[in-house]
């Protein structure tokens, strides 16, 4: 109660104290600005009717009678003193201490002589403030003659300030007085004896027994919040039990996936298991600069995805360790809690050598797979020793997972992309329990293409560990399953598109993946679209009237030459738009110790510059490149300002630059130029798709989005943006994470079901 009474007395005083002094100030504040006005209006009467009168005695030449005249004003109320100049700022007369408190011509008389009029201003000398009024003097033909200084004295109103603060001060402090004095009366009588009668009678409702609430009179006003302190615990019992309920009923009808709701959803999917996710690119990376430890997050939308799951579920990542200071914060068991500002999930990290790198990610990874699954028409390269560090590496990080998993009866599983082909059946010969799934994020291609590597049943079989194999669309599902009906002795059930090989059960499914859409209200609209158009054109140093963009990296599957090749032709067909029309690409350089990606990122440089070149006239460039790596924020204004997104790779599983620029246009505006060979082609039909490798075609279709119907444009825009908008990051995780529990949970009980049956029987 003396804490109550305490915080009660100090909200009071510091409340009338607040408004108090805000009220005062306000009043001060307006009581100055009147006693300015006052001298100023009359300043300028007495300067403009002083100035006439000195005048007439310059244009006669009688400085004596401009001096006696000048000293009859010596008296005047805070005036405090009077000079005369001439045009050359020579002082001809002077009255009180104007001269002394201005020794040298002030800048406000020449502002006067110079522009011939009336300047004024608050000036300071020493100690003193003072109010100056500057006019000029004019001669007989009214050119100017000179000027004159009138000069006030201004503390009056520094005075009368302070003598009002005073008074406002010792007001506030009598009134401080007695409202403290009433509120400890009221508090003392009023509340502290009924709060302790009914505190006394809740803490005896604590025993759970069956306690009869004092009467009305002895708890006073409290009397309606006794009555609801009885069956509180059982409201708040069938509150949480509701609330449940409510929760279950929205994962099943809402239509806009969440963090949250993800979350959720997967929480009660999971039933108290824990989650286990398996990256070679973790989720924080820690690297040491200018002798301090910088924490960096990495722009994925897996980690966007994942997040959420792992917060709720108090879940696990496991990643290669790739910063320079990531030594430096894990512990004895190479872990750390992440996120640094409020840990919810542990990171396990894996530490590779630079000779397991080159051969596992560099070398088989990225060389050969890579290459091999999006069927570019670029040689993938095989080489024995990188087969045997992609082993070592794979077997790495299932040891790591079987460590940090031990003893656990139901863990999940979800290992992600190309870098981990062999780790499904790897943990499923370490913990044959565990629910495992593995998403594919290239795409996989026909059986004929697939036969070059030379382990590919050592491949098939690693994936088919997998209790769920997951690609973007169902056409890398179907590669997928004719490799391994080709390939591997497995029975192929093309009705549930799942594989059974040694005595295991894996489904192949689509799982398209999707980005994070922002929601109107969390996206801060532009207002001027133009404007900032034309701000980033003026940043660039060119000028056009025209943008589209790409982000891409610089990798020879983005088909970036072939998107160069229809800017030339929509140019050379549509001269009209030269000098219009700028490309800018984004290309973020990526494996460049590889050689095939340093002499692409050269060919895309040269042929920027010959297309430059040919069409080059003044400012104008019909291509931008900008070869370094953006953050979203950057890359999301580009997306925003441009007229066109131009997306033509070769070969791609999803593509979400595609879904990111869709995403960024609350505007409902924007044109995408969509390449067939994209899982994203799938889902945004209302895209304008073309088919990359006739750059005259998609040429014609840059002239079609520039020309486009506004109409037209917006209701394509905003069909795009609802498709995604459903289906986005959180969607995807949820589905992916929900079938794998539900397979496993299906067949447990089938397996229950067809046990107790044979059981029955015999």
């Amino acid at each position: 109660m003396r804490i109550l009474s305490l915080r009660l007395i100090v909200a009071l005083i510091l409340g009338v104290t607040l408004v108090s002094v805000i009220s005062s100030w306000y009043q001060v504040r307006t009581d100055k600005d009147a006693l300015r006005v006052d001298l100023e209006r009359k300043a300028e009467t007495f300067g403009e009717s002083l100035a006439a009168v000195s005048e007439s005695y310059l244009q006669n030449g009688d400085t004596t009678g401009l001096r006696s005249m000048l000293r009859r004003f010596d008296d005047r109320d805070h005036l405090v003193g009077i000079e005369v100049f001439d045009s050359e700022y020579f002082a001809l007369s002077s009255t009180g201490k104007a001269n002394v408190l201005l020794p040298e011509t002030p800048q406000l008389l020449k502002d006067a002589i110079a522009r011939n009029r009336t300047e004024t201003n608050y000036m300071r000398s020493g100690f003193r403030r003072m109010y100056v009024l500057a006019a000029p003097l004019h001669a007989i033909n009214n050119s100017v003659a000179g000027g004159i200084l009138v000069v006030y004295d201004t503390g009056y109103i520094r005075a009368q300030v302070f003598r009002e603060w005073g008074q406002a001060f010792a007001h506030i402090a009598f009134q401080v007085l007695v409202i403290v004095g009433i509120t400890l009366l009221i508090v003392r009588w009023s509340l502290a004896g009924p709060i302790q009668r009914a505190a006394e009678w809740m803490k005896t409702l604590r025993t759970d027994r069956d306690v009869a609430p004092p009467s009305p009179k002895d708890l006073d006003f409290l009397h309606t919040l006794a009555q609801e302190v009885a069956p509180l615990a059982e409201s708040m019992r069938q509150a949480h039990a509701a609330a449940e309920t409510e929760a279950r009923l929205r994962n099943t009808n809402e239509s806009l996936w969440t963090a949250q709701r993800l979350a959720d959803h997967v929480r009660t999917k999971l039933d108290g298991n824990n989650l286990y996710v398996v990256s070679n690119r973790e989720p924080y990376i820690h690297n040491r600069q200018d002798g301090d430890i910088k924490v960096t997050v990495p722009a994925s939308g897996l980690v966007t995805a994942m997040e959420p799951i792992l917060r709720a579920c108090n879940g696990t990542w496991i990643a290669q360790g790739s910063g320079s200071a990531d030594r430096d914060v894990v512990d004895e068991h190479d872990c750390l809690q992440v996120p640094p500002n409020d840990p919810k999930y542990t990171l396990r990290r894996v530490w590779l050598t630079k000779e397991e790198e080159e051969g596992y990610y560099y070398g088989f990874a990225n060389e050969g797979l890579w290459p091999l699954c999006h069927m570019a028409h670029t040689r993938p390269t095989f080489r024995a020793s990188d087969w045997r560090y992609y082993n070592e590496v794979n077997s790495r990080f299932a040891d790591a997972l079987a460590e940090q998993i031990g003893d656990e009866e139901s863990p999940v599983v979800l290992i992600q992309d190309y870098h981990f082909a062999l780790l499904p059946r790897m943990i499923k010969e370490r913990i044959p329990h565990a629910r495992v799934a593995i998403f594919w994020h290239i795409p996989w291609p026909n059986p004929e293409a697939f036969s070059i590597c030379p382990w590919q049943q050592e491949l098939l079989d690693g994936l088919l560990g997998a209790d769920l194999i997951g690609f973007h669309v169902q056409a890398h599902c179907n590669n997928f399953l004719n490799t391994v009906d080709r390939v591997l002795e497995a029975r192929v059930d093309w009705e549930r598109f799942s594989v059974r090989r040694k005595s295991h059960w894996s489904s192949v499914l689509p799982f398209p993946i999707s980005v994070d859409f922002l929601e109107p209200e969390n996206v801060v609209s532009d207002t001027n679209t133009a404007e900032e158009r034309s701000e980033l054109i003026a940043e660039l140093g060119i000028e056009t009237t025209f943008l589209g963009v790409g982000v891409d990296r610089l990798d020879y599957t983005k088909g970036i030459v072939e998107r160069f090749l229809a800017v030339e032709s929509f140019l050379e067909r549509h001269p009209r738009y030269q000098g219009r029309f700028t490309f800018i690409q984004i290309g973020a350089p990526t494996r460049s110790n590889i050689p095939e990606y340093s002499q692409f990122h050269k060919k895309v440089r040269d042929e920027a510059d010959r297309i430059n070149e040919r069409f080059k006239g003044g400012k104008w460039k019909p291509i931008v490149m900008l070869d370094r790596q953006h953050s979203h924020e950057e890359v999301l204004r580009y997306y925003r300002l441009a007229h066109l997104c131009l997306v033509t790779s070769l070969h791609d599983g999803m593509n979400l630059v595609a879904k990111e620029y869709v995403a960024s246009r609350d505007d409902n505006r924007g044109v995408l130029i969509l390449s067939l060979f994209t899982g994203a082609s799938r889902e945004l039909r209302d895209a304008i798709i073309v088919n990359p490798y006739d750059t005259q075609a998609t040429g014609e279709a840059i002239a079609r989005a520039l020309e486009m119907d506004v109409e037209e444009v917006t209701d394509r825009m905003t069909r795009m943006r609802k498709s995604v908008s459903e289906h986005n990051i959180y969607w995807w995780a949820s589905s992916l994470i929900g079938d794998l529990c539900d397979l496993r949970l299906s067949r447990d009980t089938v397996l229950k079901t067809t046990i107790e049956g044979t059981r029955r029987a015999s």
